[in-house]
């Protein structure tokens, strides 16, 4: 990450929340893109050595994003996003849940919601995440399976692919 831009990974213990304020190398257009395009998304969502696949993708309120996190095994996680409201270059939320391939929901993993707000500043596109869990022990298991430092590396990625399209950042 470069140094000059703002990241912040922030755990709310009393209210089940896990809060990430992080600006990138881009105008606010092409942070939404990043966030709202499959084909962008598997890029950059997964952490390194694993990479995102899409399987289904309906960016609209009531769609659903269905994912797999492909292991450098080739072993397959998969996860769903459900689309609950959208603001056009302002603000998405949506629902999360770990699932199988066909998008049916593992009750015995955690459940999270999301809320992603965008902004600019100085030609810099800022995302504000919230992600809210159900009880303070999915929350840590969350943590505990490693989510600060893989959606941390996937942030990066993002940086990165961002740096690359446009250099003079």
């Amino acid at each position: 990450m470069t140094k000059d831009l703002i990241f912040d990974f922030t755990v709310n213990e009393e209210n089940n929340t896990v809060s990430v304020q992080r600006e990138f190398p881009a105008n606010l257009e092409t942070v939404w893109d990043a966030w709202t395009k499959a084909g962008i998304l598997d890029q950059w969502w997964a952490p390194q050595p694993w990479r995102a696949q899409t399987k289904h993708f309906n960016f609209s309120e009531g769609g659903m994003w269905l994912y797999a996190m492909i292991g450098p095994e080739n072993e397959k996680h998969w996860s769903k996003a459900e689309y609950d409201k959208i603001k056009e270059k302002r603000f998405i939320s949506w629902s999360d849940a770990f699932c199988d391939e066909d998008g049916k929901e593992n009750p015995e993993m955690p459940h999270s919601f999301w809320t992603i707000i965008f902004s600019e500043e100085n030609g810099h596109g800022m995302v504000d995440v919230t992600v809210q869990y159900e009880s303070s022990a999915d929350m840590e298991g969350q943590l505990n399976m490693g989510f600060k430092e893989g959606f941390t590396m996937g942030l990066d990625n993002l940086e990165e692919m961002l740096k690359e399209k446009d250099p003079q950042f």
